[in-house]
């Protein structure tokens, strides 16, 4: 089907029902998901997905309907919807469509190979990287190993002349196990995506950190109640940004529920800290050339060497700020409105090994596991429950569980003394091992 000529006709139709402008957002696509557990094939699911979003705008007002239908009856009923709403909403002169015609040129987001290899070579490679993750003695069950996939396109058109699509594919391979001793009972799991299947880790590699992961936490010792140096695993180094995406959200800045909101161009971190949100990176997960409104996509330097830089903005809240859309534009898919979140989301990477990082700790807490954790968006606090290593004299020491981490995101990022170059860019939300020099650690 053309969808491009479809989303230009949507957008006239709904022109011609009375909206005085018009959006037309339409996805088709393709799902598949496999999960395998004890050798034995437990679930497969495959999915096709389709339809058509409409956000139109009435004397300043605007509304949105959706129709997973792309029959004729079911798109004239949903822009009837559209229209119907947006004549009892309360109309707003930020309600405003871009009229950004270009798109950022990325290669490698679209692999139509992976549709084309044998469904039983998917299954035989989940078979493998869960018997390769049991190999070990110490692992005693299996949680599954699971493969996942999937393809499609996304189309923008709108009143503004805009039309834009692209198609892009993905897929994912992981596995959970479970190490037992005595009484004993400890988890591990490792997952890896990327654009393409032959740009999937190797099995092997992401079998036997699942399965390090479940067995070095055996035997954990309990440990007083200290100050002292806090290493985030590259593994758990998301903890520390979730909360800071939540602050350089320009609508909570507009909406003063930001801890951020008043510290543009102001250090908020070590000059170790820089944070990188980039929609541009060639086969990048979460790259695309245009946002969820059509905006082209960017790499921008939300922190730069400690500095804040930049908020993050879709189109109607940042002609409420007085500033123009970053490309930030998010969207659940068809079925919603236009938000506001990252790309690719990371803090850059720095020159020292993980390795140099324990090895320079005369005692600390190096994190592998967080539970409950964040920054707190509105105030900046930190808290949540941690496991992973004691380490004492440059040495892991030994295991430790239940602990827990409280601090405050001025001390925590200012903190920051030490960055490794151990960045993993196959996850959507990413940082390096990093060390901060002091937090509150509660133990025993």
């Amino acid at each position: 089907m053309d969808y491009k000529g479809l989303a230009e006709q949507l957008v006239k139709k709904c022109l011609k029902k009375g909206a005085d402008a018009a959006e037309v957002y339409i996805e088709n696509g393709r799902n598949l998901s496999l999960e395998v557990r004890k050798g034995e094939v437990e679930t497969v699911e495959e999915a096709a997905s389709y339809g058509a979003g409409f956000r139109v705008f009435l004397k300043g007002k605007m509304a949105f309907a959706s129709s997973n239908d792309l029959g004729e009856r079911a798109l004239e009923e949903a822009i009837g919807r559209a229209i119907e709403f947006a004549k009892i909403t309360t109309p707003d002169p930020n309600n405003v469509l871009p009229d950004d015609m270009g798109m950022t040129e990325i290669a490698g987001l679209y692999d139509p190979q992976i549709a084309q290899i044998p469904m039983e070579q998917k299954i035989d490679l989940a078979k493998k990287i869960e018997q390769l993750a049991m190999k070990d003695s110490r692992i005693t069950k299996s949680d599954g190993a699971r493969y996942g996939e999937a393809e499609g396109e996304v189309v923008i058109a709108s009143s503004n002349g805009l039309v834009k699509s692209y198609r892009s594919s993905a897929c994912s391979l992981g596995v959970s196990v479970v190490a037992e001793k005595g009484d004993q009972k400890s988890s591990g799991g490792e997952f890896c995506g990327a654009r393409s299947y032959k740009d999937l880790k190797p099995a092997e590699e992401v079998a036997a950190k699942a399965a390090r992961d479940a067995y070095e936490m055996l035997d954990p010792r309990p440990v007083k109640t200290p100050k002292a140096a806090v290493i985030f695993h590259t593994d758990v180094g998301y903890a520390l940004l979730g909360g800071i995406l939540g602050a350089v959200n320009g609508e909570r800045v507009l909406q003063g529920a930001s801890f951020l909101g008043k510290m543009m161009g102001r250090k908020i971190g070590s000059e170790l800290v820089t944070l990188v949100d980039d929609g541009t990176l060639e086969k990048g997960v979460a790259s695309e050339p245009f946002d969820g409104e059509g905006v082209s996509t960017q790499k921008r330097l939300i922190v730069e060497k400690g500095l804040l830089k930049g908020f993050m903005y879709n189109t109607i809240v940042a002609k409420r700020a007085g500033v123009r859309s970053t490309g930030n534009a998010s969207r659940g898919g068809f079925t919603s409105l236009p938000g506001i979140g990252p790309h690719q989301f990371y803090l850059a990477a720095g020159q020292v090994r993980p390795d140099d990082i324990i090895k320079a700790t005369k005692i600390g807490l190096l994190v592998k596991e967080v539970t409950g954790y964040g920054i707190n968006p509105v105030n900046g606090n930190f808290s949540g429950g941690a496991s992973g290593f004691w380490v004492e004299d440059g040495r892991i020491a030994f295991p430790v569980k239940g602990l827990t981490i409280a601090g405050t995101a001025d001390e925590m990022l200012n903190g920051i003394e030490m960055v490794a170059d151990d960045l993993d860019l196959s996850k959507r939300m990413a940082a390096p091992t990093f060390r901060i020099k002091l937090l509150q650690i509660g133990g025993e």
